[in-house]
């Protein structure tokens, strides 16, 4: 029995190989990508819009109210990013209501590629916030002595990214499968809906840690401008 996608192996010529995991990761991208173009392609701002422009509204809003509570002041600069690691994620564990279908979220690889995703962007967004010198001084602050500290927080943080995105998607689908094979099918459908509501939630966290991440690389910044600006509003 296959508990993740890697174990599907579709295609394979020589070291070359197609499995699951590569193919429902690619057919994820071109659905959110089609969706993305179907709905936005004729946008409306009339007072009456379609049902799929109206639920794109509420989960663009969503994310953009979280994303401030997490304390960037402006989510348009990281909603692409965040927003689609939510959305990937969700739509990955949605679609284990599908027969035969194992979600890529799944997989070690997976979850290692989009956590390397949130380790990339989170010094992307801290230079463009905070300038090379600026940033590179937050690895050295309060002391030079937490440079070494700093610097395996920043690589730990990634890997429990990964593992605890893979270890919680692995989990439910581990538990379905041990499930399929000693109890009626009742039980299934019950961890598959349970799996549902775990997937939603682990999307969530993903994105919302991304966005805490991100927010750490770039309050110094904001705290700076602030400084300054208060003893300019007092004169």
């Amino acid at each position: 029995m296959n508990l993740t996608s890697d174990q599907q192996i579709l295609w394979q010529y020589g070291f070359l190989k197609l499995d699951g995991t590569i193919l429902t990761t690619w057919l994820l991208m071109l659905g959110l990508s089609l969706g993305a173009f179907l709905i936005t392609h004729r946008l409306s701002t009339d007072s009456t819009v379609s049902r799929w422009q109206a639920a794109l509204e509420i989960i663009i809003t969503g994310i953009n109210e979280q994303i401030k509570e997490v304390g960037l002041t402006d989510p348009q600069r990281y909603i692409g990013f965040i927003g689609t690691l939510f959305l990937f994620v969700a739509t990955a564990s949605l679609c284990t209501i599908i027969p035969g279908y194992m979600p890529p979220t799944g997989s070690l690889s997976t979850t290692a590629a989009l956590a390397i995703c949130v380790f990339i962007a989170v010094p992307w967004f801290g230079l463009r916030e905070q300038g090379l010198r600026g940033y590179l001084k937050g690895y050295i602050s309060p002391t030079p002595i937490m440079l070494p500290f700093n610097i395996i927080s920043e690589l730990s943080r990634t890997l429990a990214l990964a593992v605890r995105l893979f270890g919680n998607m692995m989990s439910g689908t581990m538990i379905i499968a041990i499930l399929l094979t000693i109890t009626p099918l009742l039980f299934p459908i019950v961890m598959t809906a349970l799996g549902l509501l775990t997937g939603m939630v682990q999307a969530y966290i993903f994105s919302i840690l991304a966005a805490v991440y991100i927010a750490a690389a770039t309050v110094t910044r904001r705290k700076k401008a602030d400084s300054q600006a208060t003893p300019l509003a007092a004169h």
